[in-house]
């Protein structure tokens, strides 16, 4: 197995992380504060910049317990890690320690990602796979309290312990997943491929099955023990399921938020309109990465495929048709599909030229998103 790349990987980390202090230190005080101002600016006022949307929500459950129905719509891990050190560090520090352990998730993720980018198509690959996903633009959400970075972690960790056939690493892995986010559950299904991939080795004596067999069932595991916590907060197994409406959330048909998209981009809309652009970044990120799961499948190991599949399957069936952009979040659900970023990191080898674009648009439009974010804008 090669080694990781740890001096590139940490500077590459610091590079981005540099970046969204400097959005938020020149671009919070030019839009905010008064010209020729002489006035400081506390730096609490930066750090609550990033307590925006949902990292709210995950900071307040990890601070006062969930508030039910509607918070148990919030999977626990991630506010877990946070309550336990906040307790005994004090108030100030929940926010802190919410944007620490994104940021430590997302360093962790690199280096998983790295192995398993370079087992699909060498380092070069594999540096260019973690470049990317460092400088997407909404890569800012692995910056701030939100569980993306660690269900990145979880999931690509369980992945590449399936590849070593480590299995009961990977069921504790997915486990983990399964409490952080609903769609950990479906970990389940590239376990049972890589069984199948590795049956003729497994199958040798019923101790060996056995032991790679057994650990798949900690995965359901998690939505199981958290389903149990949701009946005795509030009676009902699937509270997480049954609040999803609260949030926008709907069950629908696959094709209905592209439908709805349609027509609110070319009729409903006004050319120019915040809703436009809103519907049209959420709309880009779904289709390109529907895009690079349809380019990537013959490249990458069909683990990756099938998993990338049930990620953007599970998206595209609970659209927010209720809203005017039915595909909203998406730009922050793709960041966890990491196997779209080995494919683009792949197509970019042979292509110079898009790659060097990207390495101009990528930071410009992080940079420009993450100012909206701090400011408070509609970015979830």
């Amino acid at each position: 197995m090669k080694r990781a790349p740890t001096r590139d990987i940490l500077w590459l980390f610091l590079a981005t992380r540099l970046l969204l202090v400097l959005v938020t230190y020149f671009g919070y005080i030019l839009l905010t504060q008064d010209k020729y101002s002489g006035a400081p600016v506390a730096f609490s006022t930066f750090l609550n910049g990033w307590n925006q949307w949902d990292a709210k929500i995950y900071v307040h459950i990890a601070q006062f317990g969930y508030q039910p129905p509607y918070d148990l719509a919030f999977f626990p891990l991630f506010s877990l890690l946070i309550a336990i050190p906040g307790h005994v560090l004090g108030d100030w520090s929940y926010l802190p320690l919410g944007m620490l352990i994104s940021n430590a998730a997302l360093l962790a993720s690199l280096f998983v990602l790295y192995h398993l980018a370079a087992d699909s198509g060498g380092d070069q690959v594999a540096r260019r796979s973690i470049l990317y996903l460092c400088i997407f633009p909404t890569a800012f959400f692995f910056f701030t309290a939100y569980n993306e970075s660690l269900f990145l972690f979880l999931s690509s960790g369980t992945l590449l312990a399936l590849r070593r056939q480590k299995w009961w690493l990977a069921g504790v892995l997915g486990l983990l997943a399964a409490l952080t986010r609903s769609a950990g559950i479906m970990l389940t299904a590239p376990y049972l491929y890589e069984l199948w991939l590795a049956r003729e080795r497994i199958m040798i004596d019923k101790k060996k099955l056995l032991l790679s067999s057994l650990p798949i069932l900690l995965i359901p595991l998690g939505m199981v023990l958290y389903s149990i916590y949701c009946w005795t907060l509030t009676g009902n197994f699937l509270t997480f399921v049954s609040v999803q409406a609260h949030w926008s959330r709907q069950t629908s048909w696959p094709w209905q938020g592209f439908i709805q998209t349609i027509f609110e981009l070319f009729w409903h809309q006004p050319f120019g309109s915040f809703n436009q652009v809103h519907i049209l970044i959420d709309a880009t990120a779904t289709i390109s990465f529907i895009s690079l799961v349809i380019a990537g499948r013959k490249k990458l190991r069909p683990t990756y495929t099938i998993w990338i599949s049930l990620l953007l399957l599970s998206i595209l069936i609970s659209s927010s048709i209720g809203q005017r952009d039915p595909f909203i979040s998406n730009r922050r659900f793709v960041l966890e599909m990491f196997p779209a970023f080995i494919t683009l990191a792949m197509f970019t080898a042979s292509r110079p030229r898009l790659h060097q674009a990207l390495l101009w648009i990528f930071p410009a439009l992080l940079a420009a998103l993450s100012l909206l974010f701090v400011m408070g804008k509609w970015m979830v």
